[in-house]
């Protein structure tokens, strides 16, 4: 059961300045204001349910952001930014094994006609494309879906120019 009275969150004056400071600038992302906000209001004593039916958030919202505030409380703002207390978790999930630097050879293999690479069709296919990177050594194993997937998030299929 939860406890009827939320944990109690102490700002300091610099950790109030920099929350009051995030959320008057003009080039902050809407989401860290947001947060900002939550803490703000926290620290000024406001309830959970006060604060998400005034900012218009869940209740799970600013308790998520009561605690991770309270988690970083003893810590210098020198130590640990603004932005860094206000960031998003990192996500779950296996690291990229492709780099940047590898899908930008790909994309330059798929600018090039099939021709120049000695491939007898006129368009690259996700088969092809995959093929010929494993071949030319710039990824150890891809499958053609990947591949295809690729690059066309980094715009080099042949409709992206003409559609948008």
């Amino acid at each position: 059961m939860a406890a009827p009275f939320p944990a109690r969150l102490d700002l300091t004056a610099p950790e109030r300045a920099a929350l009051e400071a995030l959320t008057r600038r003009h080039t902050a992302g809407q989401q860290q204001v947001l947060r900002a906000r939550i803490v703000l209001a926290a620290g000024d004593g406001w309830s959970n349910s006060r604060i998400a039916r005034e900012l218009g958030v869940a209740l799970e919202t600013v308790r998520l952001w009561r605690h991770r505030w309270l988690s970083v409380a003893g810590v210098a703002l020198a130590d640990v930014s603004m932005s860094e207390r206000l960031a998003d978790a990192a996500r779950a999930g296996r690291p990229s094994r492709i780099t940047a630097e590898q899908v930008c050879q790909m994309v330059a293999v798929a600018c090039a006609a099939p021709a120049t690479h000695g491939r007898p069709i006129s368009q690259w296919s996700g088969r092809e494309i995959a093929a010929e990177l494993v071949g030319r050594g710039i990824v150890a194993a891809i499958s053609p879906r990947h591949a295809a997937r690729l690059l066309k998030r980094g715009g080099s299929s042949p409709t992206a120019s003409a559609t948008g």
